[in-house]
């Protein structure tokens, strides 16, 4: 029986394990990220112990898992070092959670399919690319505290190098090592034995015990205390608390705050309802998670984290997709994994202060490339120049501005600016298509038991996206629907993928038998010629 809430204590044996398995998913990531964003270690735990606990608590959805995010890890960098202070950006993600709450009470939590996949692939793409830029100074032991994204820009492209010309073999030994670890863990011989220990935690765990090695032995390669994780550790109570960090309240008077709050909800939410739809369309009970209720617990947690000094949140695909596989079945379990992490930080700090940088930078650079490999960029060359195109517009803006510096006064606003171009772009191409062929949707009116008919038109762009899902989402059960396509010249991908999506998992649910027809070879959707009504 489904649980309505999706918070239950029925399923403890079931919910703590699943909790246990993504806290240790959680803990090397959060530290990760914190050293991606260049934030204190502490501010990535808080937000790993906000996103569990607090959304954990008012989210709708049973089995997605917040905490901070890589995909904002680039743009954290970026506004830290051109606002100036950490306890300012703070004010950011105060902003940032006030807008998601005040944009999921007004019910735009269906905002995201208005922005083309193409954009955020592009994103995302881009977000990969300078993740793994600002960690080759850790992956080879460069000391330098300025970052590889904050010096390229300034005089010439010597800065790329410079990590290069110092680099520590310890460092790397390990940096390497890691790797290997997490390619070789995530293998499917590897993975089916061991499929509840993650490898990102046996890297760290190796790491620390070659780096241990190596200084007991007094070897040259051991790994100094710059290039490990520092976190301070309390000797009571009232030192613990003081390592929160409250927001410096005069940001709100910060244009480049305000600015860099509405991008951080923009992209956080994005993040987060696409995470969402990604992990309903994965949970075997076809929970549909209520996205507005998602975004208030998002800007809810992003506060609280604003407040205490915790990273941006949003809901992580990573962690959620651990949650799922572990048998997780209420949000119980992204909550014990907050409350773990809580543990860990009052009772383990020292240990932590143990782990390389390396490792931590190893686990970064594959969660990097894991966003910009190069499977993205053919997959969209082969889905046509309505996507291609806004792709490239989005990963060359980004790039040019946010990792080679082109103009400088933009230096770390080009995800917006980026995602801006992408969008006008996308909305270019389909204005110029829309003057060649004009867009109708044909939806006659039904009753149950009828024969519906829904004719698309000659081009299909994604501004159709929300009405067609609209009206798939709205038909009856039990009733014949044709999907008809004789007269379509061109249907965007995610207009496709939201077509397969009804036919293949929302009409067998609702007992609609859903008929293709027309559909051009290159769609690759089986056709039929007749049609036969439920009755």
């Amino acid at each position: 029986m489904k649980d309505p809430k999706g918070l239950t204590f029925k399923y403890l044996k079931n919910d703590l394990p699943s909790g246990l398995v993504v806290f240790l998913v959680a803990l090397p990531l959060c530290l990760g990220i914190s050293l991606a964003s260049g934030a204190p270690f502490f501010s990535g735990l808080i937000s790993g112990i906000v996103g569990g606990v607090v959304i954990g608590f008012f989210s709708g959805s049973r089995l997605s898992v917040a905490g901070p995010a890589a995909g904002l890890a680039a743009l954290v960098l970026a506004a830290i070092h051109n606002i100036g202070a950490f306890d300012l950006f703070l004010c950011a993600v105060l902003i940032a959670g006030m807008l998601q709450i005040i944009i999921g009470l007004a019910k735009l939590g269906g905002i995201a399919v208005y922005f083309p996949s193409s954009v955020i692939k592009g994103l995302l793409t881009s977000i990969g690319i300078l993740i793994i830029a600002k960690q080759i100074p850790h992956a080879v032991g460069y000391s330098n505290e300025k970052s590889v994204l904050t010096d390229i820009g300034n005089e010439d492209w010597h800065p790329l190098l410079q990590p290069l010309q110092q680099i520590q073999p310890g460092v790397v030994l390990i940096c390497i090592v890691s790797i290997i670890i997490m390619l070789v863990w995530d293998r499917p011989f590897i993975k089916k034995r061991v499929k509840f220990i993650p490898g990102a935690l046996v890297a760290v765990i190796v790491a620390i015990v070659i780096n241990e090695v190596l200084k007991a032995t007094n070897s040259p390669l051991a790994v100094g205390a710059d290039h490990l994780v520092q976190i301070q550790v309390a000797k009571s109570p009232a030192e613990f608390l003081s390592f929160f960090t409250l927001p410096d309240f005069s940001g709100f008077l910060n244009s480049k705050v305000i600015v860099t709050g509405i991008m951080i909800a923009i992209i956080a939410s994005l993040e987060s309802l696409l995470s969402i739809e990604a992990i309903d369309n994965l949970d075997p009970e076809r929970n549909v998670t209520n996205t507005n209720k998602e975004l208030i617990a998002q800007g809810i947690g992003n506060t609280v984290a604003g407040l205490i000094g915790g990273l941006p949140i949003t809901s992580v695909i990573v962690r959620s997709s651990a949650n799922l596989h572990a048998g997780a079945r209420s949000r119980l379990s992204t909550i014990f994994h907050g409350l773990l992490l809580f543990v860990s930080i009052i009772s383990i700090p020292t240990l932590l202060n143990y782990i390389p940088l390396a490792a931590l930078a190893a686990i970064l650079l594959l969660t990097g490339y894991k966003l910009c490999k190069i499977s993205v960029f053919t997959q969209m060359f082969k889905n046509g120049k309505y996507q291609y195109v806004p792709f490239f517009i989005t990963v060359g803006v980004i790039l040019a501005i946010d990792l080679f510096g082109v103009y400088p006064p933009l230096k770390g606003e080009g995800l917006l600016i980026g995602v801006i171009a992408g969008i006008v772009t996308a909305f270019g191409a389909i204005l110029h298509g829309n003057l060649k062929n004009s867009y109708f949707f044909h939806k006659d009116r039904h009753q149950e038991g009828d024969i519906i008919r829904i004719r698309l038109a000659e081009e299909v762009s994604f501004l159709n996206k929300a009405a067609i899902r609209q009206t798939l989402d709205h038909l009856p059960e039990h009733s014949t629907v044709v999907i008809d396509a004789s007269h379509t010249d061109y249907i965007d991908f995610d207009v496709l993928e939201l077509i397969k999506e009804f036919r293949d998992i929302k009409a067998p649910l609702k007992n609609i038998n859903c008929t293709m027809q027309g559909f051009q070879e290159k769609y690759q959707m089986e056709n039929q010629s007749h049609v036969q009504s439920m009755h």
